[in-house]
């Protein structure tokens, strides 16, 4: 049952709060606990049969230096928006952002360190999506099933896979037709772009954000939410994915994409990353300030979230 236009806009409005700043930020220690959260995890092997005697590093630099493969359909303005505007905000943050090339098919991403991304409109292509990671492991020796049929579980999504040549990245999000136009459209296909690039790129991990009553500090947060079952094009799904988190980057996020790129650490899980951000709290705001200045930036921003507290 769809719900009453009561409750759509109730939620919408819920959505449309991105607009409204919201006073107040971060102390020191929440930044740090949610940089623990979303960063410093313990890595587990989920990948049965797969060698492990190849290294795993995790680190955005892995991706920062890659070559970004564009396959699938040509992206969207909006799309095209999203991927211009964090590309530059990579570039601004680690001094290098990934090569595009406009592949289309996989085959086009013969590069040593992809980060394939498949754009698509209406029902999820999972031929093209089987055919790509077949690719990608005959080529990088990734060690995925033969044969296997591999199926899309939501619209937007990612994966990075270590081989013996290195790290491969793959994601699939939906976008636009053209004829789904309208302002919840619009902010579901942002948002969802942007969700699986700052995701993929930094290799952050979802942080659980149970309470509605405290606003947003990252894009990686999530409130969980039951969407089983609904058509992905419905507005109910739509607005209920909105919902469930910010529909672009949070301050912190990119106090986080600064802490990352010049935190003296091996791999990005490491512990010293919280002491690297303790230390150096003062100059990543400023930097966050900088870059919230910038209305290059604004594209990606959910100017909802709480910000960064001044340091005592």
């Amino acid at each position: 049952m769809r719900p009453s236009w009561t409750c759509r806009i109730a939620v919408w409005a819920a959505v449309l709060l991105y607009a409204v700043p919201v006073q107040g930020g971060l102390r020191l220690d929440q930044a740090l606990d949610l940089a623990r959260k979303g960063w410093v995890y313990e890595l587990r092997e989920t990948m049965l049969g797969r060698d492990l005697s190849i290294p795993v590093r995790i680190h955005p630099d892995v991706n920062v230096a890659a070559t970004l493969c564009l396959l699938g359909e040509p992206p969207t303005p909006q799309s095209r928006q999203v991927i211009d505007a964090f590309l530059r905000l990579l570039r601004d943050s680690f001094g290098t952002a990934p090569d595009v090339v406009e592949a289309r098919t996989i085959d086009g991403c013969d590069t040593d360190r992809p980060v394939a991304l498949r754009l698509y409109s209406g029902r999820p292509p999972n031929d093209a999506l089987t055919a790509d990671l077949t690719w990608l492991s005959a080529r990088h020796g990734l060690g995925l099933p033969r044969g296997r049929r591999f199926l899309a579980v939501s619209p937007a999504q990612g994966q990075t896979f270590f081989g013996p040549r290195g790290a491969v990245t793959h994601i699939m999000v939906q976008q636009s037709s053209g004829r789904d136009r309208s302002p919840l459209a619009d902010t579901f296909f942002r948002s969802i772009l942007i969700e699986e690039l700052y995701q993929s790129f930094t290799f952050g991990m979802d942080i659980l954000h149970f309470d509605p009553s405290v606003p947003w500090a990252s894009k990686l947060e999530e409130n969980p939410t039951l969407l089983r079952n609904m058509p992905w094009d419905s507005d109910r799904f739509r607005m209920g994915l909105l919902a469930s988190n910010p529909v672009g980057l949070c301050p912190f996020d990119l106090m986080m994409l600064a802490a990352l790129a010049d935190a003296p650490v091996e791999t990005s899980t490491d512990p010293a990353l919280l002491d690297h951000i303790a230390a150096r709290f003062d100059a990543l705001t400023a930097r966050v300030a900088e870059q919230l200045g910038d209305p290059r930036n604004a594209s990606i921003l959910d100017a909802s979230c709480t910000g960064i507290a001044d340091a005592d």
